[in-house]
């Protein structure tokens, strides 16, 4: 039986800083790990975290192919794709995950999608953009969104029954577990409104309209989670994350039905279900966290219950080292 704080930890995997690298360090990083830097007019900061296995393949590569490379050793950090503009960047980064994905170096690119995510510099522009199975290689943010529906049912257990999803067995990351209603990736370019009420009508089915006029931005959720090669494909792989987060009030006749081939099947649950689902391990890990946000902001879960609430709360906004629109001070359009 997993406690709240387990299912956050299964979550935000990713050690809290101060690390126990040296003082000669540009940047704070764990063991065998690399800081991703960006170099601009006002000095190098940090956009991803990479693991010491990947930058080695990378030394590998042919300069054609990845382009010019900086690997401090000592200091621990790693410059790449420093090129003019976005188009080239992206075009380069490209080039690199093709060639790795010819020769099969990471098991992580099986999940290879076609679909292109973003990577921010810190004064709001798009770095580039890359293949999303792909993006773990670089430790760089991903964007997401996820959508909570339920129904209102004063006789239920705290009066609301949730829509749960169980993923396809044939999905190519946690096959046959429970989901949050809707979740997608948000695309290069894709406001995350717009990213929700496509991934609505993808998975669930759901009415644009419907959507749109019902939908509520509940803020946002942000961790760093680390893979396992038995729900990913690769083990150890960072994905620092950050979840747009929205809940939808349906009327008890709208029935979410699968579209896409992503889901099984919808179940109309009590809370009790749920819950007794999440102690059970039967969620996929981010969405437990989500879920467990929906339980606090509709008062399911309380101090008086839960102990360990404050440090929940905490862990499931972390401060990620990276810039992005996850950033209180983030400038971006």
């Amino acid at each position: 039986m997993k406690s709240n704080l387990d299912l956050v930890d299964d979550t935000d995997k990713f050690p809290y800083p101060p690390f126990t690298t040296g003082s000669s360090t540009l940047f704070d990083v764990p063991e065998g790990i690399y800081a991703l830097v960006w170099k601009d007019a006002n000095g190098p900061y940090p956009i991803g975290y990479v693991l010491d296995l990947v930058v080695a393949e990378l030394i590998r590569v042919p300069d054609n192919v990845r382009g010019e490379m900086e690997v401090d050793h000592v200091g621990k950090t790693l410059s790449l794709l420093q090129l003019a503009s976005e188009p080239e960047r992206t075009a380069k980064v490209a080039k690199l995950t093709a060639y790795w994905r010819e020769r099969q170096t990471f098991k992580l690119l099986k999940g290879w999608r076609d679909e292109l995510w973003p990577v921010y510099g810190r004064n709001g522009e798009l770095l580039f953009s890359m293949e999303r199975g792909a993006m773990g290689l670089l430790g760089t943010v991903r964007y997401g969104v996820h959508l909570t529906a339920y129904v209102v049912e004063p006789s239920a257990p705290y009066g609301i029954l949730i829509w749960v999803p169980k993923r396809a067995k044939d999905k190519s990351t946690f096959p046959g577990m429970l989901d949050n209603t809707v979740a997608g990736g948000l695309m290069t370019g894709e406001d995350p409104f717009e990213c929700i009420i496509r991934e609505a009508d993808e998975e669930a089915s759901l009415a644009e309209n419907v959507v749109r006029q019902n939908a509520r931005g509940v803020g946002m959720v942000t961790y760093i989670y680390v893979t396992d090669e038995k729900n990913v494909g690769q083990a150890d792989f960072i994905f620092p994350e950050c979840q747009w987060v929205y809940d939808l009030e349906l009327p008890v006749d709208m029935i979410p039905e699968p579209k896409d081939g992503e889901v099984e099947e919808f179940k109309l649950c009590d809370i009790d279900e749920v819950k007794k689902d999440l102690a059970d391990g039967k969620f996929k890990d981010n969405c437990a966290v989500i879920m467990l946000d929906f339980f606090i902001r509709h008062g399911i879960l309380k101090d008086e219950e839960e102990p360990q609430l404050k440090t929940i709360q905490q862990r499931m906004h972390r401060k990620l080292p990276f810039p992005g629109p996850h950033q209180p001070d983030w400038q971006g359009s």
